[in-house]
């Protein structure tokens, strides 16, 4: 009787502290793909301004220029 209260009783440990580290684990991978997102967007934006403003040519968008430059790269 004693063993299988106490065996109840750490099921139920058990299950709080997976729930509450799922939890967190959740949080945090939530938060850092979020900041993830945030500075990957972030340079992409000052990649298309840079690319833009300084190495297309007339006429020329931005993805076009991108795609130019990695053939031009991979010819070196």
């Amino acid at each position: 009787m004693a063993k299988s209260k106490l065996v109840e009783a750490n099921k139920k440990i058990e299950n709080a502290v997976v729930d509450g580290y799922k939890k967190i684990e959740d949080g945090v991978v939530s938060g850092y793909k979020k900041i993830e997102d945030g500075v990957v967007g972030g340079f992409e934006k000052i990649s298309d301004k840079f690319v833009d403003s300084f190495l297309t040519r007339e006429g020329e968008s931005v993805e076009e220029a991108k795609e130019r430059l990695k053939k031009e790269r991979n010819n070196i």
